[in-house]
């Protein structure tokens, strides 16, 4: 299945991951204006009848700009939110809605009434049939190294599983965080990439300076993979977990049963609140730029990245081991 036409419009294929608090209206603005499709959750926006009033103003700030944008919805039992947000999102059109947790299938019926594109998160293969079998139209493949509640397979392995049984649009997630790393993602059959860490390091992210200025202090050894948090496994900032009295190599086991899901009744305990999400890919973002200045490097790496292949694609000689003829001579 071909890309979906308006995403061709793109600078970059990008799609920025909505994170919880992180993703404002100044963020989303300054990613569709950059050229890539920003998004954010629907329950940052609070109490609930502020997400019209979001949507409302995002619209105001992007007329005239054809952007695309997209809005995150938790499909969870604990989301006592999930029917009123998707009738809100279906009555602002929104162009694209990212669903997370349980397959979506009452979001898919009211997105495609109108129009719109549902994408899922999947961190398995058997995630991606379940929400496949509901018609989604993309699915975002969430693999080792993602911020966030990521998975734990290579996506090496998980990409090509899924594509075996998946016509639709895939978005590869997982420690992408320059250009090169996007045209590295497509080369390996993604149709677009899920950016989230490297966004929380820039300076229209709502991120606290102390976290943004912790990634950039960050490597992919200062990342720790638990379920303590929220009853999923994520990765999170180690030091951020050493500034709250905690050590990351002996974290106490979660509460049996529980999962905390981020902004509605089941969030997690006030003492964890500076317990800071994050990649493996922080150990490469060394600075908080503004999203225009990022997605402008983005592309020169992207450029320079695809002319070093069209480089290797046009001397053989130079990609793997020259095999010799074991014939000759016998």
């Amino acid at each position: 299945m071909p890309l979906p036409q308006q995403f061709h419009r793109l600078r970059l294929p990008v799609i920025g991951a909505p994170m919880f608090i992180v993703s404002g209206l100044d963020l989303v603005e300054a990613q569709c204006r950059a050229g890539i499709l920003g998004t954010f959750p629907a329950l940052n926006a609070r109490p609930q009848s502020e997400f019209a009033v979001w949507l409302e103003q995002l619209g105001e700030r992007l007329a005239g700009t054809h952007s695309l944008y997209g809005v995150n919805l938790i499909c969870h039992a604990s989301n006592d939110r999930l029917s009123g947000d998707l009738e809100t999102c279906m009555k602002f059109k929104v162009p694209l809605i990212i669903t997370s947790l349980r397959p979506p299938a009452e979001v898919v019926q009211g997105a495609h009434a109108y129009g719109g594109l549902v994408f899922h998160d999947v961190t398995t293969v058997r995630h991606a049939e379940k929400a496949a079998e509901q018609g989604v139209d993309g699915l975002i493949v969430v693999c080792a190294g993602a911020g966030g509640h990521g998975g734990a397979t290579s996506p090496f392995a998980l990409l090509p599983e899924i594509r075996r049984f998946f016509p639709g649009t895939l978005i590869l997630a997982g420690a992408i965080g320059d250009g090169a790393a996007i045209l590295a993602a497509q080369a390996m059959g993604a149709d677009l990439v899920y950016m989230g860490t490297r966004f929380i390091a820039t300076r229209e992210a709502n991120a606290a300076p102390g976290y943004k200025q912790m990634i950039v202090d960050s490597g992919s050894k200062d990342v720790t993979y638990t379920n303590m948090f929220s009853g999923v496994h994520g990765n999170y900032l180690s030091k951020s977990m050493i500034a709250a009295g905690l050590d990351p190599a002996n974290l106490p086991a979660p509460e049996t049963g529980r999962t905390y899901v981020a902004g509605h009744k089941r969030e997690k305990p006030k003492a964890w609140s500076e317990i800071w999400g994050a990649g493996q890919g922080a150990g490469a973002i060394t600075d908080t730029p503004p999203v225009a200045t990022l997605i402008q490097r983005m592309e020169a790496e992207y450029r320079a990245a695809a002319d070093r292949l069209a480089t290797l694609a046009g001397a053989p000689s130079r990609i793997g081991i020259q095999v010799p003829d074991l014939g000759a001579g016998m």
